[in-house]
């Protein structure tokens, strides 16, 4: 019967060194596993990054042309209000910057280019009153918005540019 222990306690130590070896292939398979998701996140983040430093770099140009009278404002805070609400990263800025996306709330339904033709001389003159009233009304929130904008703007192209 001491055989039987002998190859008992053999076979027992063959299957606890096949399972430890399994254990410890999975084991790696884990870590390579996490090591490829934390790759795909920086560089899903490095694309999110550079989409965004596009946009970034896109709004201080208005920006900048808003400030320097280059750029009227109902069509540069229709500008911006889209580029800032395509930033991938941040979604925040309608509650940040209110002025701009007010003159765009208040002017996003009115027509534009094509469609501004085909309106009857009174309808685009009623158009361009709301325009303006709207413009009038929020022209100093507007220009106090554009300087934080400019500031915000360049805070984030520099965090985007720095290493991490």
């Amino acid at each position: 019967m001491s055989d039987f222990w002998l190859y008992a306690l053999l076979f027992g130590g063959i299957i606890v060194l096949a399972l430890a070896f399994y254990a410890g292939k999975l084991l790696k398979q884990v870590a390579q596993q996490k090591d490829q998701q934390e790759k795909a996140q920086i560089a899903q983040q490095q694309a999110l990054n550079k989409h965004d430093k596009k946009i970034f770099d896109s709004v201080l140009l208005i920006t900048r042309a808003m400030q320097q009278e280059q750029c009227e404002f109902d069509e540069g805070c229709w500008r911006l209000s889209v580029l800032l609400s395509s930033l991938k990263t941040l979604t925040e800025l309608p509650a940040k910057f209110p002025g701009i996306f007010g003159l765009y709330d208040a002017i996003k339904d009115l027509a534009i280019l094509d469609g501004r033709k085909t309106l009857s001389k009174k309808e685009r003159m009623r158009e361009d009153y709301q325009r303006m009233t709207a413009l009038n009304k929020m022209h100093d929130e507007i220009v106090t918005d554009l300087g934080e904008l400019y500031q915000f703007t360049t805070e984030q192209l520099s965090s985007l540019t720095t290493p991490a």
